[in-house]
């Protein structure tokens, strides 16, 4: 017989939540949480659900990582430092211990290098498939977060990192790898599995850029988010997205994962729009940051977001990722 929920919480789930101020080591019905002096709280939610966000035989310490992410994601969006996370899994009747054991190393990790604690959660039995959803807390200046809807005619338009690896890596991870090096291979899988929430740039772009978002589901998803929130119209130059080399062997191979790289989710970059003027100041918050940006096109006044082909005629077929 396996452990009770209980007995789960005090092996498993207890020691990541010690260091927490508010916690109260799990004890009690709810937790208390301090902004500080100044500051607004943050708030954000993501799920994950096994066979739609990752594969069964994932390793477990990666699934947990990469729930943790997409929500510091969010957080860096907003320009937020994060502060605490609840934490909810849905799972089968008798989980597999040595499952849970590694999806809280994967947690541990990521507590220590991001410097965030669990604050409190749930667990309950559900007769289908896993869902895993954390909701992570972080806190920004008061009035200085950054939101979707700041964004003014003429300003330029960002990308961070490089865009499609993901897209491309959950390919490779389902076995689309025709002609690929394993290293090219593992690469685009890795930032699949585990993407890297740009949380130094986040900050540094609180006081620069007039809007901001994650991508999650691929810039042709996420742009129109941005644009609609804010009133503006967008118009993106496509060759001009950043592509890592993994990215670009891949596409040398096969020319239509171009299309897969440019409409791809889950890269978990930032998108953001600043004034002309402040060119010189966002590139040397990227420098101090060690993330590079990428300007990829610029608000308009009107409505909609027109993606541009290397020849300059607007592209209708790339959409990203749709949940429904």
């Amino acid at each position: 017989m396996g452990l009770g929920e209980f007995e789960r919480i005090d092996r498993y789930f207890r020691p990541l939540a010690r260091a927490t101020p508010g916690a109260l080591g799990l004890a009690d019905d709810a937790a208390l949480l301090d902004p500080g002096e100044g500051r607004d709280l943050v708030v954000t939610t993501d799920a994950m659900v096994e066979t739609v966000h990752y594969l069964p035989d994932e390793d477990p310490a990666r699934v947990a990582r990469k729930l943790l992410r997409s929500n510091l994601s969010d957080l860096a969006a907003k320009g937020a430092v994060p502060l605490a996370y609840t934490l909810t899994l849905a799972l089968p009747a008798q989980p597999d211990e040595s499952w849970i054991e590694r999806f809280v190393e994967g947690l541990a990790a990521d507590q220590a290098l991001y410097g965030i604690g669990l604050l409190g959660g749930d667990s309950v039995r559900t007769p289908g498939t896993a869902v895993l959803s954390v909701t992570a807390f972080g806190t920004v200046p008061r009035g200085a977060m950054l939101r979707r809807s700041g964004a003014q005619p003429g300003d330029d338009l960002y990308v961070s990192g490089t865009l499609g690896d993901a897209a491309l890596g959950l390919r490779v991870i389902l076995g689309r790898r025709p002609g690929l090096a394993p290293h090219v291979a593992e690469a685009l899988a890795a930032r699949h599995r585990v993407p890297e929430p740009r949380m130094a740039l986040g900050r540094a772009l609180v006081g620069l850029a007039h809007a901001a978002m994650d991508v999650s589901d691929g810039l042709p998803g996420d742009l129109p988010h941005l644009c609609g929130a804010s009133g503006m119209a967008a118009e993106v130059e496509l060759a001009s997205l950043p592509l890592s080399d993994a990215a670009r062997a891949a596409i040398a191979l096969d020319p239509t994962l171009r299309d897969v790289a440019w409409g791809g989710g889950e890269d978990y970059e930032l998108l953001f729009s600043a004034p002309v003027s402040a060119r010189a100041a966002i590139t040397a918050a990227a420098a101090a940051a060690g993330t590079p940006v990428t300007r990829v096109g610029r608000i308009a006044a009107g409505q909609g977001v027109r993606l541009l082909d290397p020849q300059g005629v607007p592209v209708e077929s790339l959409t990203g990722w749709r949940h429904f």
